[in-house]
């Protein structure tokens, strides 16, 4: 290359234009100093319109002030997922069902670097983004399943119809709400277990021996850690209402067998959902009747029964019965700490 007569850049080693290599002193003289920005070729790559554009969006930023240097130190990989949470935050605003973890597949991107940045940009440019309601979260996860289409990594029990599993998924997904199982926690742990429990009662003789991450690996998706806490959370409301339907007893149901049933007991959620909660709440408050034993008896009710013992948050309100409080507690340790608490009233 010393041979030929070209330009070349003494940073990068970058040809600039043909001509004559000096090997003296008195002929770098003569010669203009190249900055490295301009010998990488970078800037000819680009049409004059573009050139003419980003200077224009750099002007407007200084002038409005806008808060893009919060990025400027920020690593590169940072960066490059700014154009992500950008087309994210569009995307919810017109309230398109997008989620954070298609983006990140499509970035290949980790999620909660992702997260952390999309958390940045809307306090730095203090933008409110509309939350995904859940109909349309269980929709978009359950599109991504591998488990709808036949493919010869998927076994034929696992393959299941979508929209069957997208519909019992969503009745599901209520009855984790209506249990305050979703409030305050992420949801797609919720959806994937319920997800799981919707597939398997489906087709219960082929498909109780499979396990969650089983089913995760096959449909082709990440399994989140706090699913299988949601799964076991919906194992034990599917079992207490279980035990409030005379022809389901006599069966001895456990975490599994239940499944079974699962469309029965979805299609009276409600009135099981009830009886099951109040039913509990009987049978604590005789058990506390018991355990005091010569301590002396609770009041008792005009029909012999021991008064309810109730909670009044404010003067002047009706008592909230302990069953109505136990509908919003979430886990068995929250049950306990309920149960712990109330032996002191």
């Amino acid at each position: 290359h010393y041979a030929q007569q070209q330009l070349v850049c003494a940073a990068c080693g970058c040809v600039l234009a043909e001509g004559l290599l000096t090997t003296t002193y008195t002929d770098e003289q003569h010669l203009r100093e190249v900055a490295y920005s301009q010998s990488t070729g970078q800037k000819e790559q680009l049409s004059r319109c573009m050139q003419r554009g980003i200077r224009r969006v750099q002007d407007l930023c200084k002038v409005l002030q806008l808060p893009h240097p919060a990025f400027h130190l920020v690593s590169l990989e940072k960066k490059e997922l700014l154009g992500g949470c950008c087309v994210f935050v569009t995307c919810r605003q017109h309230n398109w069902p997008l989620t954070m973890g298609t983006i990140c597949s499509l970035l290949y991107a980790k999620q909660e670097l992702f997260a952390g940045v999309y958390l940045s940009v809307q306090k730095e440019l203090g933008i409110s983004v509309p939350a995904l309601s859940l109909a349309d979260l269980v929709k978009t996860h359950l599109s991504s399943f591998h488990l709808f289409r036949r493919a010869e990594d998927v076994p034929a029990p696992f393959v299941e119809d979508e929209e069957r599993v997208v519909a019992r998924t969503l009745q599901v997904v209520e009855l984790a709400s209506e249990t305050w199982l979703v409030t305050g926690r992420h949801p797609v742990p919720i959806v994937t277990a319920a997800a799981f429990l919707s597939w398997q009662s489906l087709r219960p003789a082929a498909r109780l021996a499979c396990s969650l991450a089983r089913f995760c690996e096959v449909a082709g998706i990440p399994l989140p850690p706090p699913a299988r806490l949601r799964l076991r959370e919906l194992h034990e409301i599917l079992l207490r209402m279980a035990s409030q339907l005379a022809w389901l007893r006599v069966f001895h149901l456990d975490k599994k067998t239940v499944v079974k049933h699962l469309g029965d007991l979805l299609q009276h959620r409600l009135v099981l959902l009830k009886n099951a909660f109040s039913l509990q709440d009987v049978e604590e408050q005789h058990g506390e009747a018991q355990g005091e034993g010569s301590a002396g008896s609770p009041p008792a009710a005009a029909d012999g029964s021991p008064e309810r013992v109730g909670l009044l948050p404010s003067p002047g309100t009706e008592p909230i019965s302990d069953s109505e409080i136990e509908q919003y507690l979430r886990g068995p340790q929250e049950l306990r700490a309920f149960r712990k608490a109330k032996a002191w009233q």
